[in-house]
C-alpha cells in the first residue's frame, strides 16, 4: 500500500514541528538545553495536587472520572469568568470554554475560522506551532515587524486593509522574542480592529509571569471598555486565549478561550468532533487550587524563581557571548531573544552546538514567511541558575569558534 495517496489533502500539509525535531537531539542527559518552551520542574506544586486529588476523588468520585459537557466544567468555566471580571471585562459564563491547553484552542479557531487560502495576521517572529496549526487548514501569513516594543503598528494597517481572517498577537512577554507591547501601541490596535472589524486573537499564556516593570492591561480589557455600558457580557472583538500551563503544570494539558458567545458556541461544537470533552478530573482538581487562593502565593515563588534564572543568563551572556551579539531583555516570561551576526546562519551554529552539549532553537522557523537565519530564541524558566551559567558558557564559546571560522 502505498499510504501517501491515501491521505487527505490537508495531512500532505501537515509538518512535524522544526523545533520539536531539533529538540529529540538534546534528550541525552550532557545536553544543556535552553531550547523547550518548560516550565521549570522545581515550581510544580506536586503536595497541592496530592491534597487536591484525593479531596476531588474522596468528595465527588462519580462526577470526577465521568463525561462531562463540551463546554467545560461549569464551576471551573465560572471562576475563570470571574477572573477575567477583575481585571475589567464583563465576562459570563457563556463566553467561556475550556480546552485540552491553549494549543487546542489554537487549532480549534483554524478549525472554525480558515479557509484555504484565508490570510492570517501575525506578528514576525510569532509562536511557531500557531503557524503550524493554521497551515493544515490551508492559512496563509501576512505580517507586520517587531522590535523591542513589540508589533510595530504604524505596519498593521496596511496589513488590515487586506482583509485577514483574524490578527493574532501575543502581547505579553512574547514567544519567541520575550518582548512586551506597549500600553500606546495597545490601543492603537484595538482602534485599528474596531474600525476595520477585523478580530484579534490575544495569546497571553505568560501574563502572570512578570518579574519587573508596570502590568499592563490586557487587549481584551481595552476593547471591552470600548463596549457599550449596556452590554451585560462581552460581545467585543477579542477572542482571548491563555493556560494552566505555566502556572500549575503543562502536563495537566489545560487551557481556555474567552470571547462573544456566537464564538464559543462555534468553538464548543468543533470541539465536539475532536475529543467531546476535556478531562472532567483534571478540571475539577484545577478549580480544586484555583479557589483555594493558593495561586496568588504560588505564581509568587515562580516569579522569583524565573526571574533569578532570568538574571543569570543575561549576567552570563554579557560576559560570555560576542560583542556584535544582541538580545532582549524580557520583564517576564520564559524567553529571550538573541541575534548574533548577520552572515552567520544559527542553524548551523546549532549543530556545532549540540557537539558541545548546549541547545538552543534557531529562530527561521519563527517567522511566518522566513527570515531571522541569524537569529536564535533562549528559554531560561527550565535550567537552574549553576546550568544556565554553564551553557551559556559554552554557548559563548561556540558563537566565538564560530564567528573566528
Amino acid at each position: 500500500m502505498d499510504w501517501d495517496n491515501q491521505f487527505a489533502e490537508r495531512a500532505l500539509k501537515m509538518r512535524s514541528s522544526v523545533i520539536r525535531d531539533m529538540l529529540a537531539l538534546t534528550e541525552r542527559p550532557d545536553v544543556i538545553s535552553f531550547g523547550g518552551g518548560l516550565p521549570g520542574p522545581q515550581v510544580f506544586p506536586i503536595e497541592r495536587f496530592k491534597k487536591a486529588c484525593c479531596r476531588v476523588l474522596d468528595e465527588n468520585g462519580e462526577l470526577a472520572l465521568q463525561y462531562g459537557s463540551t463546554e467545560g466544567y461549569r464551576p471551573l468555566r465560572e471562576w475563570i469568568a470571574s477572573q477575567a471580571r477583575q481585571y475589567g471585562v464583563k465576562v459570563g459564563i457563556d463566553n467561556v470554554l475550556i480546552t485540552n491547553g491553549s494549543q487546542q484552542a489554537l487549532d480549534l479557531i483554524g478549525r472554525v475560522f480558515i479557509n484555504p487560502g484565508d490570510l492570517v495576521a501575525t506578528e514576525s517572529p510569532t509562536y511557531v506551532s500557531a503557524l503550524q496549526a493554521w497551515r493544515v487548514y490551508g492559512a496563509r501569513f501576512i505580517s507586520a515587524p517587531s522590535d523591542e516594543h513589540g508589533l510595530v503598528v504604524e505596519k498593521v494597517e496596511e496589513i488590515l486593509k487586506q482583509r485577514p481572517r483574524f490578527l493574532y498577537v501575543l502581547p505579553n512577554f512574547q514567544n519567541p522574542s520575550g518582548t512586551t507591547l506597549t500600553l500606546e501601541r495597545r490601543k492603537q490596535l484595538v482602534e485599528l480592529a474596531q474600525r476595520y472589524q477585523i478580530p484579534i486573537l490575544e495569546d497571553d499564556p505568560y501574563y502572570p509571569l512578570r518579574y519587573e516593570g508596570e502590568s499592563l492591561p490586557r487587549i481584551i480589557t481595552l476593547e471591552s471598555a470600548a463596549q457599550p455600558e449596556s452590554d451585560d457580557v462581552y460581545n467585543g472583538n477579542v477572542i482571548y486565549t491563555s493556560t494552566f500551563s505555566k502556572l500549575l503544570s503543562p502536563g495537566i494539558r489545560l487551557g481556555w478561550v474567552i470571547g462573544p458567545a456566537p464564538v464559543i458556541r462555534k468553538l464548543s461544537v468543533a470541539k465536539q468532533s475532536v475529543d467531546l470533552n476535556t478531562s472532567v478530573f483534571v478540571q475539577m482538581v484545577a478549580n480544586e487550587i484555583g479557589r483555594s487562593g493558593f495561586l496568588d502565593e504560588h505564581i509568587q515563588i515562580i516569579r522569583a524563581c524565573y526571574m533569578e534564572r532570568r538574571d543569570m543568563m543575561l549576567e552570563t551572556m554579557a560576559e560570555m557571548f560576542p560583542s556584535d551579539a544582541v538580545w532582549t531583555r524580557p520583564e517576564g516570561g520564559m524567553f529571550l531573544w538573541c541575534r548574533i551576526r548577520e552572515d552567520i546562519d544559527a542553524s548551523e551554529v546549532f549543530k556545532t552546538a549540540i557537539q558541545q552539549n548546549v541547545a538552543f532553537v534557531p529562530g527561521e522557523p519563527f517567522f511566518p514567511n522566513g527570515g531571522g537565519k541569524n537569529t536564535m530564541r533562549l528559554n531560561f524558566s527550565f535550567c537552574t541558575p549553576e546550568t544556565i551559567r554553564e551553557g551559556i558558557t559554552r554557548l559563548g564559546r561556540v558563537l566565538k569558534q564560530v564567528e573566528y571560522e
